[in-house]
């Protein structure tokens, strides 16, 4: 008997992608495709899912890991794989925590998504090493430290240097010593380049989209 799948993702493209490799597959059946992460969990308690293809940032402000928590909590053994185009750092240690079974980088991954879903039904928590590597102006964004990535991510939200060391639990002379250490590497003139770049290419999402929360 097929596995049968829910596929969440927000964007019309991929969501068709996902619908034609489970279509491609015997061992597969397309249950269900969503536009929003919100209702998954409902989903799942109502049919028998087996494994769920989920991105995180969606359109309505829903976000695929917090709903893999969720649903973990009502059926704990549906699968699921988060599939992702985002490279922000902190998603690969979020989606552990949240019993994410496997994450697939929709764009870099080697593994093409079908051997995933296999490995995945065969009890294999496939993930990546790290997050795909960015060009940050001159530097590599693994160049920059955990910390200033902290710091990055705030100051995507237009948070002051004040209010970034409030929530940080640090001195504001630190905070001006990361973004000052972030821009001699970048190579970016300042905090407003470097902020609009970092929110740009994805490599880090303040707000909502992190943690489920409003900032």
């Amino acid at each position: 008997m097929a596995y049968q799948v829910i596929v969440v993702d927000d964007q019309k493209i991929p969501r068709r992608l996902f619908e034609l490799i489970i279509g491609s597959s015997e061992r597969y059946r397309l249950l269900f495709s969503l536009d929003t992460a919100g209702v998954t969990n409902i989903y799942c308690t109502k049919y028998k899912v087996d494994l769920i293809l989920m991105d995180v940032v969606m359109g309505d402000g829903s976000n695929g890991i917090d709903e893999a928590k969720r649903i973990k909590k009502v059926s704990p053994e549906t699968k699921i794989i988060i599939v992702t185009s985002m490279p922000e750092v902190s998603y690969i240690r979020r989606a552990r925590e949240a019993g994410v079974d496997s994450f697939w980088y929709k764009e870099v991954s080697a593994e093409p998504l079908l051997e995933v879903m296999d490995r995945t039904m065969a009890g294999e928590s496939v993930y990546p090493d790290c997050p795909p590597e960015l060009m940050l102006g001159c530097a590599r964004s693994s160049e920059l430290t955990e910390r200033e990535i902290e710091v990055l991510r705030e100051m995507t939200t237009g948070a002051s240097n004040g209010e970034i060391a409030e929530k940080l639990c640090v001195d504001i002379s630190t905070v001006k010593s990361h973004i000052s250490h972030m821009l001699q590497k970048t190579g970016l003139r300042n905090r407003t380049e470097l902020s609009i770049r970092a929110r740009v290419s994805g490599l880090v999402i303040g707000g909502e989209n992190i943690d489920g929360r409003e900032e």
